[in-house]
Formats: C-alpha cells, sequence, structure tokens
C-alpha cells in the first residue's frame, strides 16, 4: 500500500473517531460485505454454475432442501395437525385445500448460510470468537429457513391468496434481518470485551 492511500485510509480513521461515527462505519462496511457476497453469489451461480464447486454445491443444495423439507413436514403434520400428502422425489407437499409447495434447492438455506459464514470471516474481529460464533449462528439460520417453511405453509392452508406476498415480502426479509441483528450482537459482544480490556489496562 503506497503513502498517499494509507494517509486518506488514516484520514478517515480520524474523521470517524473525532465525530463518533464507529456504529455508523461498521453498519457501512457490513452493507458493502453483504451486497459484494449477494453479487458475487449470484454472478458465481448463474454465469459459472458454482465452477469449480458445482458438483458440491449441487448435492449440498439437494441435501440441505432434503433436510429442510423433511424438518417441516414432521412439524406441520405433528404440531401443527395439519394434514397434507407428500411427494418425496420431488419434495412436494400437496395441502387438504388444493395448494401445495415445493422445497427446491433456492429454498435449501445454503446461500443464506454461506452469506453469514462469509461475512463473518471477512468483518474484523479475533477469530478465537469466531470459531463458536460462525456455526452457532449458521444453525439460527437454518432453524429461520425451517420457520420460514413451516410459515408459508400455514399461510397456504389459512390464507392462499397472501402466499405470494409472504413469500416474496415477509419470510424472505425475514433471512436477512436475522443476519443483520446476529451481525450486531457479533459487533456488541466483541467492542464490550475490548472496551473492558482497555479500561482495565488503564
Amino acid at each position: 500500500m503506497n503513502k498517499s492511500a494509507k494517509s486518506i485510509i488514516t484520514e478517515i480513521k480520524q474523521f470517524v473517531k473525532k465525530h463518533n461515527l464507529d456504529s455508523l462505519a461498521d453498519v457501512a462496511l457490513f452493507l458493502l460485505i453483504t451486497l459484494a457476497i449477494h453479487y458475487l453469489w449470484h454472478y458465481w451461480a448463474k454465469h459459472l454454475h458454482y465452477v469449480p464447486l458445482n458438483e458440491f454445491m449441487s448435492d449440498a443444495q439437494k441435501w440441505m432442501a432434503n433436510g429442510v423439507f423433511r424438518q417441516g413436514i414432521w412439524f406441520v403434520q405433528n404440531v401443527l395437525g395439519i394434514e397434507l400428502r407428500i411427494v418425496q422425489e420431488s419434495n412436494a407437499m400437496y395441502f387438504n385445500n388444493d395448494t401445495y409447495m415445493f422445497i427446491n434447492r433456492s429454498c435449501s438455506g445454503l446461500k443464506q448460510i454461506m452469506q453469514f459464514v462469509v461475512l463473518m470471516m471477512v468483518f474484523p474481529g479475533p477469530w478465537k470468537r469466531k470459531l463458536w460464533f460462525i456455526p452457532l449462528g449458521a444453525v439460527i439460520v437454518h432453524f429461520i429457513n425451517l420457520f420460514r417453511v413451516i410459515g408459508l405453509s400455514v399461510v397456504l392452508v389459512t390464507k392462499p391468496i397472501y402466499w405470494s406476498f409472504s413469500h416474496d415480502y415477509i419470510f424472505k426479509p425475514l433471512f436477512y434481518l436475522v443476519i443483520f441483528l446476529l451481525w450486531v450482537w457479533w459487533v456488541d459482544k466483541v467492542s464490550k470485551k475490548k472496551k473492558a480490556k482497555i479500561e482495565k489496562a488503564t
């Protein structure tokens, strides 16, 4: 890195510190990383077909979609008591009111889990804590995806006219809201610990 670039970075850091913009700078960095991951993933999937991991990604998406399908069916039938007919080969749920839903590979939640994992790997912070926080966050994102499938099943049975709206404008944004809240938890936890260490040292 040349001197001019270093001086610009130093000036930005001083400006942020002077005007107490640390939180705003963190949010801006979060948005930048999240958008970069989203569009890079989209390009990798659509134009490169997951090369060089195409077979692995295909198998991983299929395995995760099957898992969400089985777990969702169990909850819908045994906890909510909703009657349905299933077609295992196509991950399809058919309900008694002539509505149906497919759990395809794009419903696996793999993209959102990978977005969270990459975000946490790239975002500044101690790796010692990332080693437990990243797996925990990935599990939480998976359960949010399961909640999404269950919620959409309930919408299909009770208010099928609102299914598309619920899918696109409620449950899909929920993924990113949860990722954001996990990130807030991470930043808040790390900054508090760092602050406590500094206060101890002084």
